[in-house]
């Protein structure tokens, strides 16, 4: 699709990449190591909001780990995710919004990545959030406005980019 506008393009805001071990203790330690295996960045640990008894779980324990990419690293990442989810993405996976969410069943999907027993197997979430030139007014502090409906991404805006700039087959529901 041609934009009249450079300001109208869409483009990749930011992708966070999110391990749920769901415990604490040498699971969590795990899922950290790969996570910056993967990334090459420090990951951060996600908390419990509410708690389960009969799971063990006490609200802010830590169950996770997310790492949040932007600007060119997302993008290589992003790549490397679709490679291991052999270039197609469900149409679901995309919200009104134009975002996009999928898993990866397990990090030996990815390439050049081996088994290590140290660690175990991991499954992922990817979330890639798409925006546009100027969706800061929504994040800023002073005078922080709404973005116009005209000027919000579109599912199908968000699968045509991702078609044409990453190769991928977006398959139906």
């Amino acid at each position: 699709m041609k934009y009249a506008n450079v300001m109208e393009e869409p483009r990749i805001g930011k992708v966070v990449v999110n391990i749920g071990a769901g415990e604490s203790g040498e699971k969590l330690v795990n899922a950290e190591t790969l996570l910056e295996r993967l990334t090459t960045k420090k990951p951060v640990r996600t908390v419990s909001k509410s708690r389960v008894p009969s799971w063990g779980l006490k609200k802010g324990d830590p169950i996770g780990c997310k790492v949040t990419l932007r600007g060119r690293e997302a993008e290589e990442f992003i790549k490397k995710c679709f490679i291991a989810v052999d270039n197609e993405i469900k149409a679901r996976s995309f919200d009104d919004e134009g975002n996009l969410s999928f898993g990866i069943r397990e990090y030996i999907d990815f390439p050049k990545m081996k088994y290590d027993p140290d660690i175990g197997i991991f499954g992922m979430d990817v979330t890639v959030t798409m925006q546009r030139p100027g969706y800061r007014i929504k994040k800023r502090r002073i005078r922080r406005k709404k973005i116009p409906r005209g000027k919000r991404i579109t599912r199908e805006e968000s699968m045509e980019f991702i078609k044409k700039k990453f190769r991928v087959e977006v398959v139906g529901d």
